[in-house]
Protein backbone atom coordinates (compact mmCIF):
# COMPACT_ATOMS: atom_id res chain seq x y z
CA UNK A 1 0.00 0.00 0.00
CA UNK A 2 1.92 3.41 -0.86
CA UNK A 3 2.50 5.66 2.03
CA UNK A 4 -0.17 8.91 2.25
CA UNK A 5 1.81 12.25 1.05
CA UNK A 6 1.21 14.80 3.95
CA UNK A 7 -0.45 17.92 3.40
CA UNK A 8 2.62 19.63 4.00
CA UNK A 9 4.55 18.09 1.62
CA UNK A 10 2.03 18.30 -1.21
CA UNK A 11 1.81 22.30 -0.41
CA UNK A 12 5.75 22.51 -0.87
CA UNK A 13 5.74 20.24 -4.05
CA UNK A 14 3.05 22.87 -5.30
CA UNK A 15 5.14 25.65 -4.71
CA UNK A 16 7.57 24.23 -6.30
CA UNK A 17 5.81 23.27 -9.41
CA UNK A 18 4.69 26.87 -9.90
CA UNK A 19 8.25 28.53 -8.82
CA UNK A 20 9.78 26.41 -11.75
CA UNK A 21 6.91 27.36 -14.06
CA UNK A 22 7.33 30.41 -13.72
CA UNK A 23 11.14 30.74 -13.35
CA UNK A 24 11.07 28.53 -16.94
CA UNK A 25 8.39 30.96 -18.28
CA UNK A 26 10.19 33.79 -17.69
CA UNK A 27 13.72 32.58 -18.56
CA UNK A 28 12.19 31.20 -21.67
CA UNK A 29 10.75 34.59 -22.52
CA UNK A 30 13.74 35.98 -22.05
CA UNK A 31 16.03 33.75 -24.18
CA UNK A 32 13.34 34.52 -27.00
CA UNK A 33 13.73 38.08 -26.25
CA UNK A 34 17.43 38.02 -26.43
CA UNK A 35 17.87 35.69 -29.27
CA UNK A 36 15.20 37.66 -31.65
CA UNK A 37 17.31 40.80 -30.04
CA UNK A 38 20.41 39.53 -32.27
CA UNK A 39 18.20 38.61 -34.95
CA UNK A 40 17.33 42.44 -34.91
CA UNK A 41 20.93 43.73 -34.54
CA UNK A 42 22.50 40.90 -37.43
CA UNK A 43 19.59 42.31 -39.99
CA UNK A 44 20.49 45.94 -39.35
CA UNK A 45 24.31 45.32 -39.51
CA UNK A 46 23.63 43.07 -42.68
CA UNK A 47 21.54 45.68 -44.41
CA UNK A 48 24.14 48.61 -43.74
CA UNK A 49 26.89 46.51 -45.18
CA UNK A 50 24.60 45.55 -47.86
CA UNK A 51 23.83 49.20 -49.13
CA UNK A 52 27.65 49.68 -49.17
CA UNK A 53 28.94 46.79 -51.05
CA UNK A 54 25.78 47.62 -53.80
CA UNK A 55 27.64 51.52 -54.15
CA UNK A 56 30.90 49.78 -54.66
CA UNK A 57 30.12 46.92 -56.80
CA UNK A 58 27.62 49.49 -59.05
CA UNK A 59 27.98 48.63 -62.84
CA UNK A 60 30.12 45.15 -61.94
CA UNK A 61 29.04 42.83 -64.99
CA UNK A 62 31.85 40.00 -65.31
CA UNK A 63 35.06 38.41 -63.12
CA UNK A 64 37.15 40.70 -64.77
CA UNK A 65 35.52 43.98 -63.73
CA UNK A 66 35.56 42.48 -59.85
CA UNK A 67 39.39 42.50 -60.19
CA UNK A 68 39.31 46.61 -60.08
CA UNK A 69 37.32 46.35 -57.16
CA UNK A 70 38.78 43.98 -55.05
CA UNK A 71 40.97 46.03 -52.92
CA UNK A 72 38.55 48.20 -51.70
CA UNK A 73 36.49 45.21 -50.82
CA UNK A 74 39.24 43.60 -48.80
CA UNK A 75 40.20 47.22 -46.99
CA UNK A 76 36.24 46.88 -46.13
CA UNK A 77 36.13 43.39 -45.43
CA UNK A 78 39.03 43.65 -42.77
CA UNK A 79 37.37 46.47 -41.15
CA UNK A 80 34.87 43.56 -39.48
CA UNK A 81 36.55 39.90 -39.04
CA UNK A 82 33.00 37.85 -38.58
CA UNK A 83 32.11 39.60 -41.72
CA UNK A 84 32.45 37.64 -44.81
CA UNK A 85 31.50 37.62 -48.96
CA UNK A 86 30.72 35.73 -51.86
CA UNK A 87 30.30 37.03 -55.55
CA UNK A 88 28.63 35.04 -57.95
CA UNK A 89 27.65 35.60 -61.54
CA UNK A 90 24.01 35.06 -63.06
CA UNK A 91 25.01 31.26 -63.31
CA UNK A 92 25.69 30.40 -60.16
CA UNK A 93 29.65 30.66 -60.65
CA UNK A 94 31.82 31.98 -57.78
CA UNK A 95 33.48 35.33 -58.85
CA UNK A 96 35.25 35.88 -55.31
CA UNK A 97 34.69 34.27 -51.56
CA UNK A 98 36.45 36.03 -48.79
CA UNK A 99 36.25 32.97 -46.62
CA UNK A 100 36.97 29.02 -47.61
CA UNK A 101 34.11 26.75 -46.52
CA UNK A 102 30.89 29.30 -46.46
CA UNK A 103 27.70 27.80 -46.89
CA UNK A 104 25.46 28.22 -49.42
CA UNK A 105 23.22 30.83 -48.44
CA UNK A 106 19.21 30.28 -50.56
CA UNK A 107 17.68 32.94 -52.73
CA UNK A 108 16.12 35.08 -53.27
CA UNK A 109 17.50 37.68 -50.14
CA UNK A 110 16.07 37.04 -46.63
CA UNK A 111 18.14 36.87 -43.58
CA UNK A 112 18.85 33.08 -42.84
CA UNK A 113 20.78 30.65 -39.67
CA UNK A 114 23.12 28.57 -41.59
CA UNK A 115 26.05 26.02 -39.88
CA UNK A 116 28.98 24.92 -41.72
CA UNK A 117 32.11 23.41 -40.15
CA UNK A 118 31.11 24.17 -36.33
CA UNK A 119 30.65 27.38 -37.58
CA UNK A 120 27.15 29.26 -37.31
CA UNK A 121 26.32 32.11 -39.65
CA UNK A 122 23.39 34.61 -39.85
CA UNK A 123 23.39 35.18 -43.99
CA UNK A 124 21.53 37.33 -46.34
CA UNK A 125 21.83 36.36 -50.24
CA UNK A 126 20.79 39.08 -52.66
CA UNK A 127 21.10 39.88 -56.23
CA UNK A 128 22.96 42.97 -56.58
CA UNK A 129 20.62 45.04 -58.91
CA UNK A 130 17.48 44.84 -56.60
CA UNK A 131 14.66 42.40 -58.28
CA UNK A 132 16.97 41.71 -61.54
CA UNK A 133 17.57 37.82 -62.01
CA UNK A 134 20.66 38.14 -64.39
CA UNK A 135 22.46 40.50 -62.15
CA UNK A 136 25.43 39.27 -59.89
CA UNK A 137 24.29 37.75 -57.03
CA UNK A 138 25.86 38.61 -53.45
CA UNK A 139 25.98 36.60 -50.20
CA UNK A 140 26.64 38.60 -47.13
CA UNK A 141 27.66 36.10 -44.05
CA UNK A 142 28.04 37.26 -40.19
CA UNK A 143 29.83 34.83 -38.01
CA UNK A 144 27.22 34.70 -34.67
CA UNK A 145 28.95 31.62 -33.30
CA UNK A 146 29.60 33.80 -30.16
CA UNK A 147 25.94 34.49 -30.02
CA UNK A 148 24.61 31.01 -29.75
CA UNK A 149 27.30 30.53 -27.01
CA UNK A 150 26.29 33.23 -25.12
CA UNK A 151 22.28 31.99 -25.71
CA UNK A 152 23.53 28.61 -24.96
CA UNK A 153 24.75 29.33 -21.49
CA UNK A 154 22.05 31.69 -21.35
CA UNK A 155 19.79 28.42 -21.35
CA UNK A 156 21.84 26.68 -18.82
CA UNK A 157 21.69 29.02 -16.42
CA UNK A 158 18.18 29.60 -16.81
CA UNK A 159 17.89 25.81 -15.93
CA UNK A 160 19.55 25.45 -13.40
CA UNK A 161 18.00 28.64 -11.78
CA UNK A 162 14.85 26.80 -12.11
CA UNK A 163 15.86 23.99 -10.17
CA UNK A 164 17.83 25.89 -7.94
CA UNK A 165 14.92 28.45 -7.36
CA UNK A 166 12.64 24.90 -7.17
CA UNK A 167 14.82 23.04 -4.58
CA UNK A 168 14.62 26.07 -2.26
CA UNK A 169 10.84 27.16 -2.74
CA UNK A 170 10.19 23.25 -1.86
CA UNK A 171 11.84 23.56 0.97
CA UNK A 172 10.79 26.99 2.17
CA UNK A 173 7.17 25.83 1.46
CA UNK A 174 7.86 23.23 3.46
CA UNK A 175 9.05 24.65 6.37
CA UNK A 176 6.48 27.96 5.62
CA UNK A 177 3.38 25.22 5.27
CA UNK A 178 4.57 22.99 8.72
CA UNK A 179 3.93 26.32 10.58
CA UNK A 180 1.20 27.50 8.77
CA UNK A 181 -0.75 23.62 9.51
CA UNK A 182 0.03 23.89 13.22
CA UNK A 183 -3.46 25.02 14.11
CA UNK A 184 -4.55 21.53 12.51
CA UNK A 185 -2.40 19.22 14.14
CA UNK A 186 -3.29 21.26 17.55
CA UNK A 187 -7.02 20.20 16.31
CA UNK A 188 -5.98 16.49 16.08
CA UNK A 189 -4.13 16.30 19.25
CA UNK A 190 -7.29 17.55 20.86
CA UNK A 191 -9.57 15.24 19.13
CA UNK A 192 -6.85 12.48 19.41
CA UNK A 193 -7.39 12.91 23.26
CA UNK A 194 -10.95 12.87 23.59
CA UNK A 195 -12.47 10.79 25.93
CA UNK A 196 -15.30 10.19 28.43
CA UNK A 197 -12.71 12.13 31.23
CA UNK A 198 -11.77 14.94 28.99
CA UNK A 199 -14.67 15.67 27.24
CA UNK A 200 -14.01 19.33 28.49
CA UNK A 201 -10.96 20.18 26.65
CA UNK A 202 -11.36 22.95 23.64
CA UNK A 203 -9.49 24.80 21.01
CA UNK A 204 -7.87 28.15 21.50
CA UNK A 205 -10.05 29.76 18.69
CA UNK A 206 -8.74 33.80 19.55
CA UNK A 207 -5.10 31.75 18.44
CA UNK A 208 -6.52 30.21 15.44
CA UNK A 209 -5.98 32.00 11.94
CA UNK A 210 -9.15 33.47 10.03
CA UNK A 211 -9.30 30.23 7.48
CA UNK A 212 -9.42 27.69 10.53
CA UNK A 213 -11.26 30.07 13.41
CA UNK A 214 -14.68 28.71 11.95
CA UNK A 215 -13.78 25.40 12.13
CA UNK A 216 -12.13 25.24 15.59
CA UNK A 217 -15.29 27.14 16.76
CA UNK A 218 -17.46 23.77 15.29
CA UNK A 219 -15.32 21.54 16.57
CA UNK A 220 -15.87 23.33 20.03
CA UNK A 221 -19.61 23.18 19.45
CA UNK A 222 -19.45 19.60 18.90
CA UNK A 223 -17.51 19.02 21.98
CA UNK A 224 -19.95 20.84 23.56
CA UNK A 225 -22.56 18.78 22.65
CA UNK A 226 -20.77 15.83 22.80
CA UNK A 227 -20.14 16.26 26.33
CA UNK A 228 -23.57 17.60 27.17
CA UNK A 229 -24.98 14.02 25.48
CA UNK A 230 -22.74 12.64 27.55
CA UNK A 231 -23.33 13.98 31.11
CA UNK A 232 -27.54 13.61 30.15
CA UNK A 233 -26.88 9.89 29.21
CA UNK A 234 -24.80 9.46 32.68
CA UNK A 235 -28.09 10.98 34.38
CA UNK A 236 -30.35 9.01 32.20
CA UNK A 237 -28.81 5.89 33.03
CA UNK A 238 -28.57 6.72 36.65
CA UNK A 239 -32.23 7.81 36.79
CA UNK A 240 -33.20 4.74 34.96
CA UNK A 241 -31.55 2.20 37.71
CA UNK A 242 -33.17 4.68 39.96
CA UNK A 243 -36.75 4.52 38.79
CA UNK A 244 -36.54 0.71 38.32
CA UNK A 245 -35.09 -0.39 41.38
CA UNK A 246 -37.76 0.97 43.46
CA UNK A 247 -40.40 -1.60 41.64
CA UNK A 248 -38.23 -4.32 41.50
CA UNK A 249 -37.08 -3.86 45.29
CA UNK A 250 -41.46 -3.63 45.81
CA UNK A 251 -41.43 -6.76 43.88
CA UNK A 252 -39.15 -8.62 45.40
CA UNK A 253 -39.79 -7.97 49.19
CA UNK A 254 -43.14 -8.70 48.59
CA UNK A 255 -43.02 -12.17 46.53
CA UNK A 256 -40.28 -12.71 50.02
CA UNK A 257 -42.93 -12.07 52.17
CA UNK A 258 -45.44 -14.03 49.91
CA UNK A 259 -43.30 -17.08 50.38
CA UNK A 260 -42.52 -16.89 53.39
CA UNK A 261 -45.19 -19.36 54.78
CA UNK A 262 -48.31 -21.24 52.90
CA UNK A 263 -51.19 -18.99 52.28
CA UNK A 264 -54.55 -19.80 50.59
CA UNK A 265 -55.48 -19.49 47.13
CA UNK A 266 -57.10 -16.26 47.65
CA UNK A 267 -53.89 -14.54 49.39
CA UNK A 268 -51.56 -15.47 46.32
CA UNK A 269 -54.15 -14.20 44.05
CA UNK A 270 -53.57 -11.15 45.54
CA UNK A 271 -50.30 -10.72 45.77
CA UNK A 272 -49.92 -11.74 42.16
CA UNK A 273 -52.40 -8.43 41.43
CA UNK A 274 -50.18 -6.83 43.97
CA UNK A 275 -47.20 -7.43 41.84
CA UNK A 276 -49.15 -7.15 38.25
CA UNK A 277 -49.47 -3.12 39.34
CA UNK A 278 -45.65 -2.94 39.57
CA UNK A 279 -44.95 -4.59 36.38
CA UNK A 280 -47.47 -2.93 34.40
CA UNK A 281 -45.48 0.13 35.83
CA UNK A 282 -42.65 -0.86 34.48
CA UNK A 283 -43.92 -2.16 31.18
CA UNK A 284 -45.05 1.33 31.00
CA UNK A 285 -41.67 3.20 31.83
CA UNK A 286 -39.90 1.00 29.36
CA UNK A 287 -42.34 1.40 26.52
CA UNK A 288 -41.90 5.09 26.88
CA UNK A 289 -38.26 4.93 27.01
CA UNK A 290 -38.00 2.95 23.76
CA UNK A 291 -40.48 6.04 22.07
CA UNK A 292 -38.55 8.74 23.10
CA UNK A 293 -35.13 6.79 21.91
CA UNK A 294 -37.00 6.02 18.62
CA UNK A 295 -37.48 10.50 18.75
CA UNK A 296 -33.93 10.63 19.01
CA UNK A 297 -32.92 8.84 16.39
CA UNK A 298 -35.55 10.71 14.29
CA UNK A 299 -37.23 7.70 13.40
CA UNK A 300 -40.84 9.46 14.94
CA UNK A 301 -42.79 10.06 11.90
CA UNK A 302 -45.93 11.11 12.13
CA UNK A 303 -48.82 10.74 9.86
CA UNK A 304 -50.55 14.18 8.60
CA UNK A 305 -54.06 14.38 8.54
CA UNK A 306 -56.33 17.86 8.96
CA UNK A 307 -57.51 18.12 12.49
CA UNK A 308 -59.29 20.62 14.40
CA UNK A 309 -57.46 21.40 17.49
CA UNK A 310 -60.12 22.97 19.09
CA UNK A 311 -62.15 19.50 18.74
CA UNK A 312 -59.25 17.22 20.06
CA UNK A 313 -58.88 19.43 22.96
CA UNK A 314 -62.71 19.35 24.07
CA UNK A 315 -62.64 15.62 23.93
CA UNK A 316 -60.21 15.33 26.50
CA UNK A 317 -61.28 18.17 28.68
CA UNK A 318 -64.42 16.20 28.74
CA UNK A 319 -62.33 12.61 29.93
CA UNK A 320 -60.81 14.61 32.45
CA UNK A 321 -64.13 16.22 33.65
CA UNK A 322 -64.36 13.62 36.12
CA UNK A 323 -60.82 13.97 37.54
CA UNK A 324 -61.40 17.54 38.03
CA UNK A 325 -64.50 17.66 39.65
CA UNK A 326 -63.30 15.63 42.07
CA UNK A 327 -60.13 17.51 43.07
CA UNK A 328 -62.47 20.51 42.61
CA UNK A 329 -60.46 21.84 39.32
CA UNK A 330 -61.64 24.47 37.04
CA UNK A 331 -61.29 22.86 33.11
CA UNK A 332 -62.22 25.34 30.09
CA UNK A 333 -60.97 26.03 26.46
CA UNK A 334 -60.74 29.44 24.61
CA UNK A 335 -60.22 30.09 20.96
CA UNK A 336 -59.76 27.83 17.94
CA UNK A 337 -56.84 26.20 15.47
CA UNK A 338 -56.13 23.14 13.09
CA UNK A 339 -53.07 21.63 12.26
CA UNK A 340 -52.01 18.58 9.85
CA UNK A 341 -50.05 16.08 12.00
CA UNK A 342 -51.07 13.04 13.97
CA UNK A 343 -54.21 12.64 15.92
CA UNK A 344 -53.12 10.06 18.41
CA UNK A 345 -49.86 11.09 18.95
CA UNK A 346 -50.71 14.70 19.49
CA UNK A 347 -53.77 13.53 21.33
CA UNK A 348 -51.01 11.80 23.61
CA UNK A 349 -48.74 15.26 24.28
CA UNK A 350 -51.82 16.91 24.80
CA UNK A 351 -53.34 14.26 27.44
CA UNK A 352 -49.50 14.23 29.01
CA UNK A 353 -50.04 18.41 29.79
CA UNK A 354 -53.27 17.73 30.81
CA UNK A 355 -52.06 15.21 33.38
CA UNK A 356 -49.43 16.93 34.67
CA UNK A 357 -51.53 20.41 35.31
CA UNK A 358 -54.59 18.58 36.94
CA UNK A 359 -51.60 16.79 39.43
CA UNK A 360 -49.71 19.78 40.47
CA UNK A 361 -53.08 22.37 40.25
CA UNK A 362 -54.37 22.71 43.94
CA UNK A 363 -58.26 22.99 45.20
CA UNK A 364 -60.17 25.43 43.96
CA UNK A 365 -57.92 26.21 41.02
CA UNK A 366 -57.66 26.64 37.59
CA UNK A 367 -56.90 25.06 33.82
CA UNK A 368 -57.19 26.67 30.76
CA UNK A 369 -56.46 25.69 27.16
CA UNK A 370 -56.10 28.55 24.89
CA UNK A 371 -55.64 28.07 21.33
CA UNK A 372 -54.70 30.83 18.31
CA UNK A 373 -53.82 30.64 14.51
CA UNK A 374 -50.40 29.52 13.83
CA UNK A 375 -51.56 27.23 15.38
CA UNK A 376 -50.36 28.14 18.72
CA UNK A 377 -51.54 25.89 21.68
CA UNK A 378 -51.36 26.79 25.46
CA UNK A 379 -52.15 24.85 28.95
CA UNK A 380 -51.88 26.84 31.95
CA UNK A 381 -52.87 26.09 35.36
CA UNK A 382 -52.47 27.77 38.72
CA UNK A 383 -49.90 26.59 41.15
CA UNK A 384 -47.01 27.33 43.16
CA UNK A 385 -44.09 29.15 41.80
CA UNK A 386 -41.71 27.18 39.93
CA UNK A 387 -37.56 28.15 40.16
CA UNK A 388 -37.00 30.14 36.35
CA UNK A 389 -33.35 28.16 36.43
CA UNK A 390 -35.64 24.70 36.56
CA UNK A 391 -37.97 25.51 33.57
CA UNK A 392 -35.77 24.44 31.21
CA UNK A 393 -35.36 20.91 32.61
CA UNK A 394 -38.87 20.31 33.14
CA UNK A 395 -38.41 18.74 29.60
CA UNK A 396 -35.38 16.38 31.08
CA UNK A 397 -36.47 12.63 31.46
CA UNK A 398 -37.07 11.74 35.03
CA UNK A 399 -36.80 15.43 36.21
CA UNK A 400 -38.17 17.06 39.21
CA UNK A 401 -37.95 20.27 40.57
CA UNK A 402 -37.83 19.87 43.59
CA UNK A 403 -40.13 17.93 46.85
CA UNK A 404 -42.90 20.56 46.99
CA UNK A 405 -43.42 19.67 43.06
CA UNK A 406 -43.05 16.53 43.76
CA UNK A 407 -45.71 14.05 42.74
CA UNK A 408 -46.97 11.52 46.11
CA UNK A 409 -47.43 8.45 43.98
CA UNK A 410 -45.24 6.39 42.28
CA UNK A 411 -47.01 6.04 38.79
CA UNK A 412 -45.27 8.32 37.64
CA UNK A 413 -41.35 8.24 36.35
CA UNK A 414 -41.12 12.21 34.81
CA UNK A 415 -41.28 10.84 30.66
CA UNK A 416 -44.17 12.72 30.18
CA UNK A 417 -43.04 16.20 29.24
CA UNK A 418 -40.20 14.54 27.62
CA UNK A 419 -42.25 12.61 25.46
CA UNK A 420 -44.89 15.60 24.61
CA UNK A 421 -41.85 17.59 23.38
CA UNK A 422 -40.33 14.82 21.25
CA UNK A 423 -44.10 14.67 19.50
CA UNK A 424 -44.04 18.47 19.02
CA UNK A 425 -40.74 18.35 18.21
CA UNK A 426 -41.53 15.63 15.32
CA UNK A 427 -44.11 17.80 13.98
CA UNK A 428 -41.94 20.64 13.83
CA UNK A 429 -43.22 22.66 16.56
CA UNK A 430 -41.29 24.07 19.74
CA UNK A 431 -42.61 23.89 23.35
CA UNK A 432 -41.82 26.11 26.15
CA UNK A 433 -42.82 26.31 30.14
CA UNK A 434 -43.39 29.83 31.76
CA UNK A 435 -44.24 30.70 35.18
CA UNK A 436 -45.89 34.18 35.76
CA UNK A 437 -48.07 35.56 38.47
CA UNK A 438 -48.61 31.59 39.82
CA UNK A 439 -49.48 30.56 36.55
CA UNK A 440 -47.76 28.03 35.21
CA UNK A 441 -47.78 28.11 31.70
CA UNK A 442 -47.07 25.15 28.52
CA UNK A 443 -46.84 26.97 25.63
CA UNK A 444 -46.76 25.34 22.12
CA UNK A 445 -46.03 27.10 18.64
CA UNK A 446 -46.30 25.01 15.14
CA UNK A 447 -45.29 26.58 11.91
CA UNK A 448 -47.87 27.04 9.03
CA UNK A 449 -45.70 25.20 6.86
CA UNK A 450 -45.94 21.93 8.85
Amino acid sequence: MMRRVSLGSRLALLFAACTAAVSLGAGLIFSRASAQHFVELDQQLLDSRLSLFRSQLAGLGSAAELQARLPALRDELGHQADLALRISGSDGATWFESRTGLPQAPLPGGLATLHEQGTDYRSLAVYLVQDAAQSPQLALYLDITHHQHFLQGMQRLIWLTVGLSALATALLGAWAARRGLRPLRQMGQVAASVSVRSLTTRLPVAQMPEELAELASAMNAMLQRLDDAFQRLSAFSADIAHELRTPLSNLLTHTQVTLTRPRSLEEYREALHGNLEELQRMAQMINDMLFLAKADHGLLVPGRAPLALHEEVDALLEYYTPLAEDSNVQLSREGEACLQGDRHMLRRALSNLLDNALRFTPAGGQIQVTLAPGPTLCVANTGGTIDPAALPRLFDRFYRVDPARREGTSEHAGLGLAITRSIVQAHGGRIRAECVDGWTRFVIEFTEDR
